[in-house]
């Protein structure tokens, strides 16, 4: 069925879009990153806090889709910040945001219900999609953060044969591929590793996905790590 467009109420570029709060004790951080997301698809900036206690106050009064958190601030830390958050009604989602990768942080932020943990020096590209991952629902870990995650992990648990799929239901570039997520790169990284364009890349990691019935570069990770990949 056809429809009118002067009776249709419906708008496909309606949709609400992705609200955030900017949490960073650098003016000029906040301010470049506000500026960035305010002009990406589907995002809306719609407060800056410079303190923890500044960002609880805006979390609560501005209801937030997703909190984009510096760990190390004045006046109640990131860590802090987020638990007072996430203990609200309807908390936002917490996307961690430092230029601290120390184990500690991640972890804690792991703990904490932080549902992403970025490095500041995550391309902007990444930072808008790791929004929106968040968002959704979802969990993003910078690709050098799931690789720390998947290592620590693979050393803590206990001594086992390697389960899960055999590396051979991989094809011999997605097995390349696979070992590259495990060292931590992002996929403008292997792309230049292996001389591949990013898009192809990515469909590599979807095809691996789908392949280990995995969901995340953290699965692949431990796969990998594993099978000594």
């Amino acid at each position: 069925m056809l429809r009118d467009p002067a009776n249709d109420q419906s708008d496909p570029d309606a949709t609400e879009p992705i609200t955030v709060l900017i949490a960073d004790d650098q003016e000029i951080v906040r301010r470049g990153l506000s500026d960035f997301l305010s002009d990406a698809p589907g995002l809306r900036v719609i407060g800056q806090a410079g303190t923890g206690r500044e960002a609880v106050r805006l979390a609560a009064r501005l209801g937030p889709d997703v909190v984009l958190m510096d760990l190390r601030m004045p006046d109640g830390d990131g860590l802090w910040a987020g638990e007072q958050i996430l203990a609200s009604p309807d908390p936002a989602r917490i996307l961690v945001l430092t230029t601290f990768d120390l184990d500690e942080y991640l972890f804690a932020a792991m703990d904490l219900g932080a549902a992403g943990f970025a490095n500041k020096d995550l391309d902007l590209d990444e930072l808008a999609e790791a929004v929106r991952t968040v968002a959704g629902g979802g969990c993003w870990l910078s690709p050098g953060v799931a690789a720390r995650l998947a290592g620590e992990f693979a050393r803590r648990r206990p001594a086992r044969a390697s389960g899960g799929a055999d590396p051979r239901t991989l094809t011999p570039r997605e097995r390349q591929v696979a070992a590259l997520v495990a060292e931590g790169l992002s996929n403008q990284q292997i792309a230049r590793r292996l001389g591949l364009e990013v898009t192809t890349v990515k469909a590599h990691i979807g095809s691996i996905l789908t392949r280990l019935d995995m969901t995340n570069r953290v699965q692949v990770a431990i796969w990998a790590h594993d099978h000594r990949l």
